[in-house]
C-alpha cells in the first residue's frame, strides 16, 4: 500500500470519483470531514457504499476513519459500518497499544454481531494527533494483530501543543513536529507495520510534495496519505521501486539463498551483508503487495 487517499464519508459523489483516482486504499472520513450534526447520515452513505462495492475486483481497499475513542462515537461507528465489510478502520487520536486494544474489542463485537470472522477487518493508527500520543508510542508491539500500520499526524498535534505552524516554507517540517515524524517511523518498526507518512496540505504544490515523499521514503516510510486525487500519481511513482531496485533486490536475495552459511556476498563488486538482505527482502515483499 502506497497511497491512502481521504474521501468525505458524507459525499456519495466524493467516494465515487476517488475510485478512479489510482489510490491503494481509500479513507472513508466519519471525523473531521463531517459536522457533528451529519455524523449519522455520514455513517449510512458510508455504510451503503461500502455494500456497494463489496466483493468487486480491482477496487481499492475501503477504510475507515471512525471518531476517537474520547469522543464516544467510535463504538456506533464501528457497529454503524461492520455488516458492509470495511477493509480496515483508521483510529485518529490513537494513544497507545491500549487504544488498539479497546478499537480491537469493538470491532471484535461487531464482527461476532454480523456473523464477519474474527479479525479480518484490520486497523491503522494515526498516533501522533495528541501530545499525549507521543509518549505511548512505545506501546503498540504486540497490541493487536489487526494492527496493519501506524501513521504520522501534523495538524490536529499543532492544536494539541499550540504551535502557529507546523511546517515552514522550503524547509519541512518544525522541530517539535520532526521529532513526532521520528519517534513514529522507530514506533512502526517496533511493531513491524507499515510506517505511513502524514499528508501535505497544499495540494497544488506537487513539487514540494514530490520532495516530501522523497524524503519519506528515504527515511523507511512506506507510504502517504492524500487529501487530493492530484497528490495520488506522485505518491504511487515515489513509493513504487523502480526496476533497478528491484532488481538489485532479486539479486541479493539469490545470493544469499545460494549461500545460506555466509554473512557477506559479493555482487558485481559490491560487498552486501544481512542487513541489505533485510533490506531487499521488504524491497521485494511491497512489489508483492
Amino acid at each position: 500500500m502506497r497511497s491512502m487517499l481521504f474521501v468525505p464519508g458524507d459525499s456519495p459523489r466524493k467516494m465515487e470519483k476517488a475510485l478512479g483516482s489510482g489510490a491503494d486504499a481509500l479513507i472513508l472520513d466519519l471525523e473531521d470531514s463531517v459536522a457533528p450534526s451529519a455524523k449519522e447520515a455520514a455513517r449510512n452513505i458510508t455504510a451503503a457504499f461500502l455494500a456497494e462495492q463489496a466483493g468487486k475486483s480491482g477496487r481499492p481497499a475501503l477504510l475507515v476513519r471512525v471518531n476517537a475513542l474520547d469522543t464516544g462515537l467510535t463504538g456506533a461507528d464501528v457497529d454503524a459500518v461492520m455488516p458492509s465489510r470495511p477493509d480496515g478502520f483508521v483510529l485518529p487520536k490513537a494513544e497507545g497499544g491500549a487504544s488498539i486494544q479497546e478499537l480491537h474489542v469493538m470491532m471484535s463485537v461487531a464482527e461476532a454481531h454480523t456473523g464477519i470472522e474474527d479479525g479480518v477487518t484490520d486497523i491503522f493508527a494515526i498516533a501522533t494527533e495528541t501530545a499525549r500520543g507521543l509518549f505511548t508510542l512505545g506501546t503498540y508491539a504486540h497490541s493487536s494483530p489487526r494492527l496493519k500500520g501506524l501513521a504520522w499526524g501534523a495538524e490536529d498535534l499543532s492544536a494539541d501543543i499550540g504551535a502557529e505552524t507546523n511546517r515552514l516554507p522550503g524547509t519541512g517540517a518544525t522541530e517539535p513536529f520532526r521529532i513526532a515524524r521520528s519517534m513514529l517511523l522507530f514506533a512502526a518498526a517496533d511493531a513491524n507495520v507499515a510506517a505511513i507518512d502524514t499528508v501535505h496540505v497544499d495540494f497544488r504544490d506537487l513539487d514540494d510534495l514530490r520532495n516530501e515523499c522523497g524524503e519519506a521514503r528515504r527515511d523507511g516510510f512506506t507510504a502517504k496519505m492524500a487529501i487530493h486525487p492530484a497528490q495520488v500519481p506522485i505518491i504511487n511513482e515515489v513509493f513504487t521501486p523502480s526496476p533497478a531496485e528491484v532488481e538489485n533486490a532479486k539479486a541479493v536475495v539469490a545470493a544469499f539463498s545460494a549461500n545460506p552459511d555466509v554473512g557477506v556476498v559479493a555482487i558485481d563488486g559490491k560487498m552486501y551483508d544481512r542487513p541489505h538482505l533485510r533490506r531487499a527482502q521488504r524491497i521485494l515483499a511491497r512489489v508483492e503487495k
